[in-house]
Formats: C-alpha cells, structure tokens, sequence
C-alpha cells in the first residue's frame, strides 16, 4: 500500500470516529432532555398564574408563586420536609451501619457456615414486603411505636442491598493492609474505622444517596405507620387531591419543594459519587 494510500485510510478511520461520536453525543443529549423535561414541567407548572395551570406552554409566562404561597397555606410543608428528611437520614445511616458491619465481618473473617449465612442474609432481599408487613405492624403496635416517626425508622434499618454492595467492595480490599493494622496492634474495631472507612468513603456517600432516596420516596410504609397524612412530605401531596379533582398547581409547587433536598444531597456528594464509580470501573 503507498503512502497516499494509508493517508487516505487513517483520514477515512478518523472521519468514521469522529461521526460515531457526534452521533454518540446526539443520542445522550436526546435522553438527558427525555429524562429533564417530566422534572421541567413539574416546576414550569408550579411558576404559572393559576388561570394558566393546564396551559401547554412551554414557558411558563408571567410567572407566579401564587402556587407555593397556596401549598404553605394549606399544609404544613416545613414540617413535613423536616420530619421527611429525619427518617430517609436515620433510615440512610442505620442502613449503612448495620451494612457495612455485616459486610465487615462476611468478607474480612472466616467462620462456621459463613457462607449459608450470607447467602440467608441476602435472601431476605428477596422477600416481598406484603409478607413482613403485617408482622412488622403487629410488633410496632405492641411496642406503642403506631403514628411516631420511630415506627416508620426501625423495621427499615437493615438493607440486604447495602450489605451486598459494601461485601463485593470490601472484598476487594488489599489484605496488607488489614495484616499491617493487626501487627500494629489494632483491634478489629480501629481497623474498620481508621482504615477500611476511609477508603470506602465514595463507596458509602454514593451507597447513602441511594439509600437515602429510597426512603425519601418510599410511600406505602410510611402511609400504614402513620395514620395523620400531614407527617411527611410523601403523604401530605394527597391533601392537594380529592374525588372533585386535583389542585394541580400547589400539587407541582409541593412536589417540586420536594424534589430539592435530594438535588441537594447530590450536589453536596457528587465528587464522592464520581470517585466511586471511577474506583468501580478501575477494579
């Protein structure tokens, strides 16, 4: 092959990189504005005059908070943030704890049926909430935990989940340096602490997250605990519907007030969220 030949090659190669990856951009792009625009229009809705609430506009013109001065006069939404925000952050951390010293003691000791302990431990992921339900409602009642934030906490501090994910992680884990730690003369409790924690760091903010917003969404627990619907966030939003129709407008200004602390907890965590997945696609 001459020269020119391979010029013209390596120019064709390129120019067919290059039209792979506009089309590759093209193709996010068009997804991320799938996934953006139901979040657009939820706070495009909740900016609108409210003679303008079923308006199809795109921009929403003029714009108006008259719909979250409705949603704070109806319902106490500050406090509904507040007491949502204490059970996905308890729910988060209790599942973290909880996870982390189970993966703790499956992937860094050896013990008797090991192994059929975990594979139990896990199974428990597989079984559908309608069947712990009622014995979970039963025990709350006798132990006097109905219509508290308690109630709706406790049953939920063990996730599975968490524990798979921090074992598969921790599995991984250089074995130097938990034998170094031990001649140094620290316990098992110091080594989990000052050397298996911070290098989990990304691991378990990214694992938070997750955690956290399964129980900021979760509705059907939390709607058979608690009896008030103006308790939580996910409850009170069925104060803006009835059988005569729906109030739409503070509906979206509600939902959309909701929507804000979990961009929130994103944004504080997102470094922690990128080195995880970095570190996960390294191994």
């Amino acid at each position: 092959m001459t020269t020119e030949g391979a010029v013209d090659v390596e120019q064709s190669v390129g120019e067919g990189s290059r039209l792979r990856t506009v089309g590759g951009h093209a193709v996010l792009i068009v997804l991320s504005v799938v996934c953006v625009f139901p979040i657009y229009w939820l706070y495009a809705t909740s900016l609108r005059a409210p003679g303008d609430v079923y308006s199809l506009s795109v921009l929403p013109w003029p714009l108006s908070l008259e719909h979250y001065a409705d949603a704070f006069a109806k319902a106490d939404i500050l406090r509904m943030l507040i007491n949502t925000t204490i059970v996905a952050v308890l729910t988060a951390l209790g599942q973290l704890l909880v996870g982390l010293l189970a993966a703790y003691a499956f992937a860094g000791w050896k013990f008797r049926f090991q192994k059929l302990l975990y594979l139990m431990f896990v199974g428990t992921w597989l079984v559908p909430f309608q069947v712990t339900m009622m014995p979970n409602y039963v025990l709350l009642s006798r132990l006097d935990l109905l219509n508290t934030l308690a109630g709706v906490i406790v049953p939920t501090l063990c996730s599975a989940l968490g524990v798979l994910m921090l074992r598969q992680h921790l599995l991984g884990f250089p074995k130097e340096l938990l034998e170094a730690a031990r001649m140094d003369g620290r316990s098992s409790w110091g080594i989990l602490w000052t050397v298996v924690v911070p290098t989990l760091r990304p691991v378990l903010a990214a694992l938070g997250i997750l955690l956290a917003i399964t129980a900021w969404n979760e509705y059907f627990w939390p709607a058979l605990v608690l009896q008030r619907s103006n308790d939580v966030v996910q409850l009170g939003l069925r104060s803006f519907m009835g059988t005569e129709g729906n109030d739409w407008g503070p509906l979206m200004a509600t939902a959309g007030l909701t929507c804000l602390p979990v961009f929130l907890l994103y944004m504080v965590l997102q470094r922690h969220i990128v080195n995880a997945f970095v570190r996960s696609g390294l191994k």
